[in-house]
């Protein structure tokens, strides 16, 4: 039977080095995912990868424990991703207007998210469409970027996201609607094109 974070993470603070051992080998593939979603690189992903499970060591004599492990983990990794892109020179979200890709009534509301074109799951699900979703995704700004890979892609509720984002779960819902929105507005004409070589 696998031992729970909670006991692993008291066994850390014990000093017990293996307990650590244990905890980055049950969540390093996580954490790497999420940074490679939100990064896009492969040396900025393990850099982060590694300077989270710093931060991990570092702070884990000062958790306690009001949130669960996994949501104090994946604060910590959003928190590094959203910094390394912040300092990064070429941020595609810096050259683009994020309202540009967010439709407007006349008198300047966001209408309500329609559903994605009517394609069938596996043209959604194919590897060229997940490439083209994450390559609109990098172009999102970070904050929106991060609430959409939380949410949409790894699963977390809405109170999870934005307990790992430290922001409301109405905040967690807004910035969700306007980034699909936008990689809606983004995606439309690729999805349109795709629709019509299924016909």
């Amino acid at each position: 039977m696998d031992i729970s974070d909670q006991v692993l993470v008291e066994k850390v603070k014990a000093g017990d080095f293996q307990a650590f051992e244990a905890l980055v080998n049950r969540y390093e593939g996580k954490v790497y995912r999420l940074s490679m979603r939100m990064l896009r690189n492969q040396q900025d992903a393990e850099d982060a990868l590694q300077e989270t499970f710093l931060q991990v060591h570092r702070g884990l004599k000062n958790f306690e424990g009001r949130s669960t492990f996994s949501t104090w983990l994946f604060r910590l990794a959003t928190n590094v991703c959203l910094m390394k892109i912040r300092h990064s020179q070429t941020e595609p979200s810096k050259l683009l207007s994020f309202e540009d890709y967010l439709p407007q009534h006349e008198e300047g509301e966001h209408p309500q998210l329609q559903d994605w074109p009517d394609l069938p799951d596996e043209t959604l699900l194919s590897k060229e469409s997940r490439e083209k979703m994450l390559e609109a995704l990098e172009k999102l700004p970070a904050e929106y970027r991060a609430i959409f890979i939380l949410r949409d892609i790894e699963g977390f509720s809405n109170a999870e996201a934005g307990e790992t984002l430290g922001i409301s779960v109405a905040a967690v819902k807004s910035r969700l609607h306007r980034s699909r929105l936008a990689l809606r507005g983004m995606l439309a004409e690729y999805f349109e094109k795709k629709k019509q070589k299924e016909i």
